[in-house]
């Protein structure tokens, strides 16, 4: 978190005062401080964030749409900090934010400063001047290490969010100006790794072809986790019925179903009039349980009366279902679209069993009231157009 909060704050008076010895006035600094403040940051970005007039000091369009961002971002950590302790709104450094935020994390002051790359001590030193301005305790020590307070949690959670918002700040000026900075995060669920995102980048790549993009896998609870606290920009994936929680937000984008799979050679490939019964008995590669694919698999079994079979391998990943079902007379249960390639390669089958109702929405899941940069709004908009 390279932000000075201070400077921002300057920035964003500035912007809505239209004038140096207002903000001066507003900030509690001198003009020449103002002056160098504002004169820093458009130094940094090479452009210029303001007219200077006889009659007042007006952001330009650059300028505008960054205090627009700057708004937001201070707007979530301050909340956090009236929540927690008022004063240190005037008093929180965003060195001291970012030591939080690693303690957090880490639940160890050791592994927090090797993160950051400085000394323990001054993590410690960091943590401990939040605390002492908080008049509360924002840590204590368990037999499971440092753990966050409610209100450590808090705090830690918002300077997360406002670094997130800060981020897209940078990007959403440097795409301006026609550069491309900053990453793109996609929190990927099997289905859309494998039929959605490769044709997508490969299109997005004609607009931006520079631009990083990060596509991250992983269990839902965690990319959610990650896209609540603004490591992952959105989801692509099987959506939730209902949302997983109010501060997110899903778009449907199409249905997908799902099919039986098998080896070319397994015993069931090729016959047709197959019934529940004849698929109890051999072991199975499926989702992991509470993912809709899972709850739809467990119902097929209880539908009929039948129990769950026990010979169960859990996994997300389609290349470790096709290689145990060529290899074994394992049956899969996994997306229609996601299998569809390997199908028609000839390198599973698909097994004549009707499956009702496993219709399910695949979309995107961002977090309430997410604002992409043009970047990111690139992005989903090729996803929302995406065609198989």
């Amino acid at each position: 978190m390279n932000h000075n909060i201070r400077h921002l704050r300057i920035f964003l008076a500035v912007a809505e005062l239209a004038s140096i010895s207002k903000a001066a006035r507003e900030c509690g600094l001198s003009q020449p401080a103002v002056t160098q403040a504002i004169n820093k940051m458009e130094a940094e970005f090479d452009a210029a964030l303001f007219d200077r007039t006889p009659q007042g000091v007006f952001a330009t369009h650059l300028g505008a749409v960054h205090a627009g961002r700057i708004g937001r971002a201070l707007s979530i950590i301050d909340a956090a900090f009236l929540s927690v302790a008022p004063r240190l709104r005037l008093t929180a450094t965003a060195s001291q934010l970012e030591a939080l935020i690693a303690v957090r994390e880490t639940g160890n002051f050791t592994l927090a400063a090797r993160r950051l790359g400085i000394a323990q001590p001054t993590v410690h030193r960091a943590v401990s001047q939040l605390e002492k301005e908080a008049l509360r305790p924002l840590f204590e020590r368990t037999s499971a290490g440092i753990v966050a307070t409610r209100g450590g949690q808090l705090l830690a959670s918002a300077a997360r969010l406002m670094e997130a918002e800060l981020v897209q700040a940078d990007m959403e000026i440097a795409e301006a100006l026609g550069r491309e900075t900053g990453r793109i995060v996609i929190g990927a669920m099997p289905l859309s790794r494998a039929y959605l995102l490769p044709r997508v980048i490969a299109q997005f790549r004609r607009d931006w072809p520079r631009l990083p993009l990060r596509v991250l896998d992983g269990p839902y609870d965690e990319m959610i986790s990650g896209l609540r606290n603004g490591e992952i920009d959105f989801l692509i994936g099987a959506l939730r019925n209902p949302a997983p929680i109010g501060d997110v937000e899903q778009t449907p984008l199409f249905d997908d179903t799902l099919a039986i799979v098998a080896g070319p050679a397994h015993p069931l490939a090729g016959k047709s009039g197959l019934g529940v019964e004849d698929l109890i008995t051999y072991p199975w590669a499926v989702a992991a349980a509470g993912t809709p694919t899972r709850d739809h698999f467990e119902r097929m079994f209880s539908s009929a009366g039948l129990k769950t079979p026990e010979s169960i391998v859990e996994t997300a990943s389609l290349i470790l279902i096709r290689e145990l079902l060529v290899n074994s007379h394992h049956l899969g249960c996994v997306s229609a679209l996601q299998a569809e390639a390997e199908i028609k390669a000839g390198r599973i089958a698909r097994i004549d069993f009707e499956l009702s109702d496993t219709a399910r929405p695949i979309g995107i899941t961002t977090r309430r009231g997410w604002k992409p940069t043009p970047s990111q709004a690139r992005l989903i908009a090729l996803v929302s157009d995406f065609e198989g």
